[in-house]
């Protein structure tokens, strides 16, 4: 069973009346898949938002609606632009020996004490998750990658790199093993450039400055009035 329990009450209003609904301190949502029509349901704000805090997209969530249990993953969460409050979430009922797809964060650990922070490089997480597949028991938390070894500027962690607990694999088969996962630089370095490119684009707007007209000389004066 998933660890993370919510309890979610049927409900039956939907469309404009669930404005009504968010005042009153509930979310809407609905649980689709398996082998059942979708099912709105409803719960408290502050219930559901911290089991979707704890659970994220990669972990398995225990539901419970008119007393029956339902595992399931979350599959999209809608936010308010302007509250940034939660208005609607969509789960995916799921069976324990089902194989799903989940998004699991990358967590990099290590860089800490690795030669490359001695040497005060910066660590670049270019991929912040990945889509992984596993039954919902093996789901993970996070992926683990180990950053402990970076050293020079040179060096980069890949997909190949990173270390998948067992019974749990990549969804994406066609995903390169070469894909960067991080990658460091010196920031140092990169102000150093910077500062010489600007002035190296300051100095050809004063070289710009300086250049003569087509002629070289400068216009002629028209004659004084009454003057040949």
């Amino acid at each position: 069973m998933a660890e993370i329990k919510l309890s979610l009450e049927k409900r039956e209003i939907a469309g404009k009346k669930l404005a009504a609904l968010r005042e009153a301190g509930k979310v809407p949502a609905v649980i689709y898949g398996g082998q059942t029509e979708p099912t709105l349901v409803q719960a408290e704000y502050n219930e559901i938002e911290k089991a979707l805090r704890l659970a994220g997209y990669h972990s398995t969530l225990d539901l419970s609606v008119a007393g029956k249990s339902q595992l399931a993953i979350v599959k999209n969460i809608d936010i308010d632009p302007v509250t940034r409050k939660l208005v609607n979430v969509e789960f995916q009922a799921v069976s324990a020996d089902e194989v799903i797809e989940a998004t699991a964060p990358i967590v990099l650990e290590g860089f800490e004490s690795s030669e490359a922070n001695k040497l005060h490089y910066v660590i670049l997480q270019v991929m912040e998750e990945i889509e992984v597949k596993a039954k919902p028991a093996d789901l993970p938390e996070k992926i683990v990658a180990d950053a402990s070894k970076f050293a020079t500027l040179d060096d980069k962690l890949t997909i190949a790199d990173l270390v998948l607990p067992k019974g749990v694999e990549l969804a994406d088969k066609e995903l390169s093993s070469d894909q960067v996962v991080a990658s460091i630089y010196d920031p140092a370095a990169e102000a150093a450039a910077r500062e010489a490119e600007e002035a190296a684009a300051a100095e050809a707007n004063t070289d710009a400055a300086d250049v003569p007209s087509d002629n070289g000389s400068k216009p002629e004066e028209a004659p004084a009035e009454g003057k040949e």
